[in-house]
Protein backbone atom coordinates (compact mmCIF):
# COMPACT_ATOMS: atom_id res chain seq x y z
CA UNK A 1 0.00 0.00 0.00
CA UNK A 2 2.91 2.50 0.47
CA UNK A 3 4.09 1.81 -2.71
CA UNK A 4 0.65 2.63 -4.24
CA UNK A 5 0.48 5.96 -1.76
CA UNK A 6 4.03 7.22 -2.87
CA UNK A 7 3.24 6.77 -6.70
CA UNK A 8 0.10 8.66 -6.08
CA UNK A 9 1.39 11.35 -4.42
CA UNK A 10 4.02 12.38 -7.15
CA UNK A 11 1.28 11.91 -9.55
CA UNK A 12 -0.86 14.24 -7.86
CA UNK A 13 2.37 17.01 -7.32
CA UNK A 14 2.74 16.13 -11.09
CA UNK A 15 -0.38 17.57 -12.31
CA UNK A 16 0.11 20.39 -9.40
CA UNK A 17 -2.99 19.32 -7.71
CA UNK A 18 -1.60 19.71 -4.38
CA UNK A 19 -0.18 23.14 -4.17
CA UNK A 20 2.47 24.15 -1.10
CA UNK A 21 2.31 27.87 -0.23
CA UNK A 22 3.72 28.13 3.84
CA UNK A 23 4.70 31.66 3.08
CA UNK A 24 1.75 32.68 0.84
CA UNK A 25 -1.04 30.74 2.90
CA UNK A 26 -4.50 30.18 0.70
CA UNK A 27 -7.42 30.87 3.33
CA UNK A 28 -10.48 28.20 3.14
CA UNK A 29 -13.71 28.41 3.12
CA UNK A 30 -14.24 27.87 6.62
CA UNK A 31 -12.04 31.05 7.09
CA UNK A 32 -8.76 29.03 8.28
CA UNK A 33 -5.78 29.75 6.39
CA UNK A 34 -4.11 26.97 4.84
CA UNK A 35 -0.51 26.56 3.76
CA UNK A 36 -1.98 23.78 1.28
CA UNK A 37 -4.52 23.27 -0.94
CA UNK A 38 -5.52 20.05 -2.66
CA UNK A 39 -8.07 20.55 -5.73
CA UNK A 40 -8.95 16.68 -7.13
CA UNK A 41 -11.14 17.54 -9.03
CA UNK A 42 -7.86 18.47 -11.77
CA UNK A 43 -7.47 14.75 -11.63
CA UNK A 44 -10.15 14.28 -13.81
CA UNK A 45 -8.25 15.96 -16.95
CA UNK A 46 -5.00 13.48 -16.80
CA UNK A 47 -6.72 10.38 -18.15
CA UNK A 48 -3.47 8.34 -17.54
CA UNK A 49 -3.64 9.66 -13.80
CA UNK A 50 -7.73 9.25 -13.23
CA UNK A 51 -7.30 5.68 -14.67
CA UNK A 52 -4.35 4.94 -12.36
CA UNK A 53 -6.55 6.39 -9.18
CA UNK A 54 -10.09 4.33 -10.29
CA UNK A 55 -7.88 0.98 -10.37
CA UNK A 56 -6.00 1.73 -7.12
CA UNK A 57 -9.95 2.41 -5.90
CA UNK A 58 -11.39 -0.85 -7.54
CA UNK A 59 -8.13 -3.33 -6.47
CA UNK A 60 -8.64 -2.28 -2.58
CA UNK A 61 -12.10 -2.98 -3.15
CA UNK A 62 -11.92 -5.92 -4.28
CA UNK A 63 -9.40 -6.68 -1.58
CA UNK A 64 -10.82 -5.23 1.70
CA UNK A 65 -14.38 -4.86 0.65
CA UNK A 66 -15.55 -8.25 -1.73
CA UNK A 67 -18.63 -8.40 -0.84
CA UNK A 68 -19.65 -4.83 -1.99
CA UNK A 69 -22.48 -4.50 -3.94
CA UNK A 70 -22.63 -0.66 -4.75
CA UNK A 71 -20.51 2.11 -4.75
CA UNK A 72 -21.62 6.06 -3.11
CA UNK A 73 -19.81 9.22 -4.22
CA UNK A 74 -19.87 12.03 -1.78
CA UNK A 75 -21.31 14.77 -3.99
CA UNK A 76 -19.67 16.92 -5.77
CA UNK A 77 -16.41 16.23 -5.79
CA UNK A 78 -15.96 12.21 -5.80
CA UNK A 79 -19.43 11.56 -7.87
CA UNK A 80 -16.91 11.37 -10.59
CA UNK A 81 -14.51 9.16 -9.32
CA UNK A 82 -17.02 7.39 -7.54
CA UNK A 83 -18.60 6.62 -11.23
CA UNK A 84 -15.43 5.26 -12.58
CA UNK A 85 -15.02 2.48 -9.67
CA UNK A 86 -18.48 1.60 -9.90
CA UNK A 87 -17.87 1.16 -13.68
CA UNK A 88 -14.48 -1.33 -13.43
CA UNK A 89 -16.47 -3.11 -10.68
CA UNK A 90 -19.45 -2.98 -12.85
CA UNK A 91 -21.77 -2.37 -9.17
CA UNK A 92 -24.72 -0.11 -9.09
CA UNK A 93 -23.92 3.77 -8.41
CA UNK A 94 -25.34 6.46 -6.00
CA UNK A 95 -24.43 10.05 -4.71
CA UNK A 96 -25.01 11.88 -1.74
CA UNK A 97 -26.38 15.71 -1.96
CA UNK A 98 -24.34 17.69 0.59
CA UNK A 99 -28.36 18.68 1.18
CA UNK A 100 -31.61 17.76 0.26
CA UNK A 101 -32.33 18.84 -3.51
CA UNK A 102 -34.49 22.23 -3.24
CA UNK A 103 -37.14 21.00 -5.76
CA UNK A 104 -39.22 18.06 -7.48
CA UNK A 105 -38.20 15.28 -4.97
CA UNK A 106 -36.15 16.52 -3.22
CA UNK A 107 -33.92 13.35 -2.84
CA UNK A 108 -30.51 13.47 -0.55
CA UNK A 109 -29.19 10.53 -2.15
CA UNK A 110 -29.75 10.09 -5.61
CA UNK A 111 -29.81 7.06 -7.41
CA UNK A 112 -31.83 3.71 -6.62
CA UNK A 113 -30.24 0.65 -4.26
CA UNK A 114 -32.00 -1.61 -1.70
CA UNK A 115 -32.06 -1.58 1.80
CA UNK A 116 -29.59 -3.68 3.32
CA UNK A 117 -27.33 -3.32 0.25
CA UNK A 118 -23.36 -3.11 1.14
CA UNK A 119 -21.59 0.09 0.12
CA UNK A 120 -18.33 1.38 -0.40
CA UNK A 121 -17.85 5.51 0.14
CA UNK A 122 -15.94 7.31 -2.57
CA UNK A 123 -14.45 10.31 -1.21
CA UNK A 124 -11.88 13.14 -2.89
CA UNK A 125 -10.41 14.57 0.07
CA UNK A 126 -10.87 14.27 3.69
CA UNK A 127 -10.25 17.16 6.12
CA UNK A 128 -11.76 16.54 10.11
CA UNK A 129 -14.53 14.64 7.47
CA UNK A 130 -17.66 15.98 9.14
CA UNK A 131 -19.38 16.23 5.48
CA UNK A 132 -17.65 12.82 4.66
CA UNK A 133 -19.45 11.18 7.71
CA UNK A 134 -22.66 12.86 6.94
CA UNK A 135 -23.17 11.20 3.39
CA UNK A 136 -21.97 8.13 5.35
CA UNK A 137 -24.58 8.48 8.05
CA UNK A 138 -27.41 9.35 5.25
CA UNK A 139 -26.65 6.23 3.43
CA UNK A 140 -26.70 4.49 6.62
CA UNK A 141 -30.29 6.21 7.15
CA UNK A 142 -30.94 4.87 3.59
CA UNK A 143 -30.79 1.41 4.78
CA UNK A 144 -28.18 0.67 3.29
CA UNK A 145 -24.74 -0.90 4.95
CA UNK A 146 -21.35 1.18 5.05
CA UNK A 147 -18.83 -1.54 4.74
CA UNK A 148 -16.07 1.57 4.60
CA UNK A 149 -15.09 4.82 3.04
CA UNK A 150 -11.81 4.70 0.08
CA UNK A 151 -10.43 8.39 -0.26
CA UNK A 152 -8.14 10.32 -2.48
CA UNK A 153 -6.32 12.35 -0.08
CA UNK A 154 -6.01 13.24 3.70
CA UNK A 155 -4.66 16.15 5.57
CA UNK A 156 -3.98 13.70 8.30
CA UNK A 157 -6.01 15.93 10.66
CA UNK A 158 -6.29 13.89 14.51
CA UNK A 159 -9.63 15.22 14.96
CA UNK A 160 -10.50 13.09 11.48
CA UNK A 161 -9.41 10.13 12.94
CA UNK A 162 -11.40 10.64 15.95
CA UNK A 163 -14.37 11.54 14.04
CA UNK A 164 -13.89 8.16 11.81
CA UNK A 165 -13.21 6.18 14.72
CA UNK A 166 -16.60 7.59 16.64
CA UNK A 167 -18.54 6.86 13.59
CA UNK A 168 -17.18 3.11 13.54
CA UNK A 169 -16.34 3.24 9.97
CA UNK A 170 -12.84 2.78 8.43
CA UNK A 171 -11.06 5.36 6.05
CA UNK A 172 -8.50 4.38 3.66
CA UNK A 173 -6.87 7.15 1.31
CA UNK A 174 -4.66 7.20 -1.69
CA UNK A 175 -2.07 9.89 -0.06
CA UNK A 176 -2.10 12.00 3.12
CA UNK A 177 -0.32 14.84 3.86
CA UNK A 178 2.19 13.36 5.60
CA UNK A 179 3.67 11.33 2.91
CA UNK A 180 3.38 14.36 0.90
CA UNK A 181 5.40 16.35 2.87
CA UNK A 182 8.02 13.71 3.33
CA UNK A 183 8.50 13.81 -0.40
CA UNK A 184 8.59 17.41 -0.78
CA UNK A 185 10.84 17.87 1.74
CA UNK A 186 13.20 15.01 0.25
CA UNK A 187 12.71 16.79 -3.12
CA UNK A 188 13.94 19.75 -2.20
CA UNK A 189 10.68 21.53 -2.52
CA UNK A 190 10.00 23.12 1.25
CA UNK A 191 13.24 23.86 3.45
CA UNK A 192 12.98 22.95 7.24
CA UNK A 193 11.74 26.04 8.51
CA UNK A 194 8.68 25.78 6.01
CA UNK A 195 8.53 21.96 7.25
CA UNK A 196 8.27 23.18 10.62
CA UNK A 197 5.59 25.31 9.83
CA UNK A 198 3.29 22.72 7.62
CA UNK A 199 3.51 20.54 10.89
CA UNK A 200 2.95 23.02 13.35
CA UNK A 201 -0.34 23.66 10.72
CA UNK A 202 -1.76 20.07 10.71
CA UNK A 203 -1.71 20.38 14.35
CA UNK A 204 -3.34 23.44 15.12
CA UNK A 205 -5.30 24.19 11.33
CA UNK A 206 -7.78 26.32 13.36
CA UNK A 207 -5.15 28.94 14.55
CA UNK A 208 -2.35 28.66 12.44
CA UNK A 209 -2.02 32.11 10.73
CA UNK A 210 -3.81 33.84 12.62
CA UNK A 211 -1.48 36.85 12.87
CA UNK A 212 -1.86 36.87 9.15
CA UNK A 213 -5.54 37.76 9.41
CA UNK A 214 -4.83 41.28 10.30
Amino acid sequence: MENTQIEVTKRLLAIDTIKIQPDNPFTWASGWKAPIYCDNRKVLSYPETRTFICNQFAKLIREKYPNAEAIAGVATGAIAHGVLVAEVLQLPFIYVRSKPKGHGLENLIEGDIQPGTKVVMIEDLISTGGSSLSAAEAVRNYGAEVLGMLAIFTYNFPLAAKNFADANIELTTLSNYNLLLKLAYNSGEITDTQLESLNNWRKNPETWGQELKG
